[in-house]
């Protein structure tokens, strides 16, 4: 798909992933609807996608995880920008904790259905609610276009982060189902799975604890949101990919 001109949707673009995300598919001269939970915190995203080039940048606000603003919020880029040609599902929350932690033969803690669902809430129901609303927009627009799911390696399963991982293994599964049904509409779908990267939560961590990370990665580093972004760049750009996700972890595999 050439960018040029296309309107491209991206969740969770105020920082991280999404930022990045939108800054490097904006230098493709595309146009792009930045949703998070307030719309004045994409202005930085927003600032910095017109810098590099995008047609045009707007910024909404919306929790992902309710149908009715997901709804409403899509009307209305639909409804600005005539056309809707791409969707990346980026936002995402984690609540990390052990399903069942003791200690001296005494159950200390569990994780809550309040953690669970918060995460399955935002991460999972929030891509189906993006990703249904926006295909159908595609749809009745005759827009043939992509939807990319940001999963993450922690899909394979991560030691204290089940909601986490359970909704991750979810956004790849529905990448899969959406390119199968949705093909015959021109629209691909397809995820991409980064492993640890150096976003803003990550950098805040202490030193030791980043290190003990880049030691465990094969590559010896953390990635880069860009270089997430570059993987996003060429799922749009090339028109045979779909249903699949890449992973971009520096080797590492949990």
């Amino acid at each position: 798909m050439d960018l040029k001109g296309k309107v491209v949707v991206i969740t969770g673009a105020s920082r991280g992933l999404g930022a990045a995300i939108a800054t490097r598919l904006a230098a493709r001269q595309c146009q792009l609807a930045l949703i998070d939970l307030d719309a004045d915190s994409n202005a930085e995203t927003k600032r910095a996608s017109l810098a590099a080039g995008a047609e045009r940048v707007e910024a909404y606000g919306a929790n992902v995880a309710v149908e009715d603003q997901v709804l409403a919020c899509m009307q209305k880029i639909a409804d600005d920008f005539g056309a809707i040609n791409g969707l990346v599902n980026n936002a995402g929350i984690t609540r990390d904790a052990l399903m069942l932690k003791y200690k001296d033969g005494e159950l200390v803690s569990k994780m809550s259905l309040e953690q669970w669902q918060a995460v399955i809430d935002v991460n999972l129901t929030g891509a189906f609610l993006c990703g249904r609303e926006a295909a159908e927009k595609m749809i009745a627009l005759k827009c043939e276009g992509c939807i990319v799911n940001i999963s993450s390696i922690s899909r394979h399963g991560n030691i204290g982060q089940l909601n986490y991982s359970a909704s991750k293994a979810g956004v790849e599964a529905m990448a899969v189902v959406w390119a199968k049904e949705l093909a015959r509409y021109g629209i691909r779908a397809a995820s991409v799975a980064p492993g640890f990267i150096a976003t803003e939560m990550v950098m805040s961590m202490k030193e030791e604890a980043r290190q003990k990370i880049a030691s465990v990665i094969p590559a010896q580093r953390l990635g880069e949101p860009d270089e997430i972004a570059k993987a996003v760049e060429f799922i749009f750009d090339n028109d045979y990919v779909s249903g699949r996700c890449i992973e971009v972890d520096g080797a590492l595999r949990l």
